[in-house]
């Protein structure tokens, strides 16, 4: 029988008293609340398709998680074409102002691009390894010790498109290789698990996931993509099927 999130650890968590004098500094009088931010780049941000309103992995989470007897309040803070350096600037407003039990925590596609479109072209990445490692491990520090829990989630990995290699069309990219824009994003993911295991946060590996996806007969990674680089509706239901697999945990 699968677990119920009555017995995940962050539940347990929830439920223990050192949680239960955060909810009432809040004000919440309901034991089974779950205060859980989403906090990312476009790749987390709610989106419309033709139209219609994609469901994002943050909303397939709180479904889920209410079906299984929590009270999920997800606030979605993601914006498009932020870096962890934009992120660090709204990270007190959107995420530690509303008192989060578990923060999920995505960014690497926007810090790792070199912006060869710009004039004159950029020659290396928006944010630098070596920064983009310390913005995230001041995010993951001032959860800690505001009593949140944690949750790193890899960037999903980007494959070309007409538009990807206008944009893009030389080093240290290369357009003739299928897997060649993630030259540098594949360090910025090892990057996020290393860090994961060093301050022993929770980590969901989207992008090894959406790789070994890809490896499958008869699949791809531009299955799991809209346009090369943000997922479709498929990529966030695989992404929520990652996150409630790690809470089960």
């Amino acid at each position: 029988m699968k677990a119920s999130c009555r017995s995940l650890v962050i539940l347990a968590f929830l439920f223990s008293g050192s949680s239960t004098s955060f909810c009432k500094q809040a004000g919440d009088d309901d034991p089974r609340l779950l205060r859980c931010v989403v906090f990312g780049d476009s790749t987390t941000a709610s989106r419309e398709v033709d139209g219609t309103p994609l469901e994002v992995y943050a909303r397939h989470l709180e479904q889920r998680l209410a079906g299984e007897g929590v009270t999920p309040v997800v606030f979605n803070k993601g914006v498009p074409g932020d870096t962890t350096e934009e992120a660090r600037r709204r990270f007190e407003k959107d995420v530690l102002a509303l008192r989060p039990h578990l923060v999920i925590i995505q960014f690497g596609i926007n810090d790792s691009a070199v912006d060869l479109w710009r004039t004159p072209p950029a020659s290396s990445p928006r944010v630098p390894l070596d920064s983009y490692k310390t913005n995230l491990k001041m995010m993951v520090g001032a959860l800690k010790t505001a009593g949140a829990e944690v949750c790193l989630m890899t960037p999903n990995p980007v494959r070309w498109t007409a538009r990807l290699r206008e944009l893009y069309p030389g080093p240290p990219y290369d357009p003739t290789d299928p897997d060649g824009w993630n030259v540098l994003l594949r360090e910025y993911a090892e990057t996020v698990r290393q860090l994961a295991r060093e301050e022993k946060v929770r980590l969901v590996d989207v992008y090894g996931a959406f790789e070994e996806y890809g490896r499958a007969p008869g699949q791809s990674i531009d299955d799991l993509l809209l346009d090369g680089m943000h997922p479709n509706s498929r990529g966030h239901r695989l992404i929520a099927d990652l996150l409630m697999d790690e809470l089960n945990r």
